[in-house]
């Protein structure tokens, strides 16, 4: 599998990137793809590279060879052009230790997924460089509407967001602040949000709660901003409206959770 890093500053929360990797790998005419954010530690032959959140994978069926090594060479090509290099070695999930253990500290928030729907298209359509303006300002955007709501950027993965809020309600006014912002940029975007513990370690955070945030984004439409039962049940004096979208499985989470859509 491929795999490509780019050195960034991580946790910028003003004009700089969290540092990423991006894997791909094709069997006949299936791509699978995976990307996210990393930490680097070291430098050369000693470097080691550790996601800092579960990486995103996504599969890509191209009906013939041709079309899916067409695609490959193309995704490889993007890589390089934003000044990914090519990175040997495996990517590791975080070492645990019993004095990284100790430091771990407990929060709870509300948590706030955000992606662009369709990114990969309107990539491939507008080109590198034009892409490249967009995303620009579309981080732009979303961090005037983390900071009028003061949220808390935790990190960004591609054209993905997670941040923080100490209200739930906050955090529901800034994705659909972040929705509204972005349609001006020609995108859409979908969110999730859940509430819940999870805990912190230096610029990491881990825990079920970030999982199942991730979870409801990913069951979000176009437009569309979901939230969790638990999200739900502390608006109940907000004058936000909800509509009950049902129970649903969240993939890896072993119990079903009722979800509900944001009416304004």
């Amino acid at each position: 599998m491929p795999k490509f890093l780019r050195i960034g500053v991580h946790q910028s929360n003003v004009s700089g990137y969290t540092s990423k990797a991006w894997c791909i790998r094709r069997a006949g005419s299936t791509v699978f793809l995976k990307w996210g954010a990393v930490e680097v530690h070291g430098a050369g032959d000693g470097r080691k590279v550790y996601w800092t959140l579960p990486p995103r994978e996504k599969t890509i069926r191209c009906r013939t060879v041709q079309r899916a090594s067409d695609y490959t060479r193309a995704a490889i090509a993007r890589r390089r052009s934003h000044r990914y290099e090519p990175l040997t070695g495996n990517i590791a999930n975080p070492r645990r230790t019993a004095d990284r253990d100790a430091e771990l500290k407990q929060a709870l928030a509300t948590i706030l997924f955000v992606d662009i729907v369709r990114s990969t298209e309107k990539a491939a359509r507008l080109g590198d460089a034009r892409w490249a303006q967009v995303m620009n300002h579309y981080y732009a955007a979303v961090r005037r509407e983390l900071k009028a709501l003061r949220g808390r950027e935790v990190v960004t993965t591609g054209d993905g967001l997670l941040a923080t809020f100490n209200a739930p309600a906050a955090g529901i006014r800034c994705a659909t602040a972040i929705r509204e912002a972005v349609r001006t940029l020609g995108l859409e975007i979908r969110a999730g949000l859940h509430a819940g513990e999870y805990k912190v370690s230096g610029a990491e955070v881990i825990g079920l709660a970030i999982h199942i945030g991730a979870r409801v984004a990913a069951k979000a439409g176009a437009g569309e901003v979901l939230v969790s039962s638990a999200v739900r049940e502390l608006m109940s004096e907000s004058g936000i409206r909800f509509k009950d979208r049902g129970a649903h499985q969240l993939k890896g989470v072993p119990e079903r959770w009722r979800l509900y859509r944001v009416e304004h």
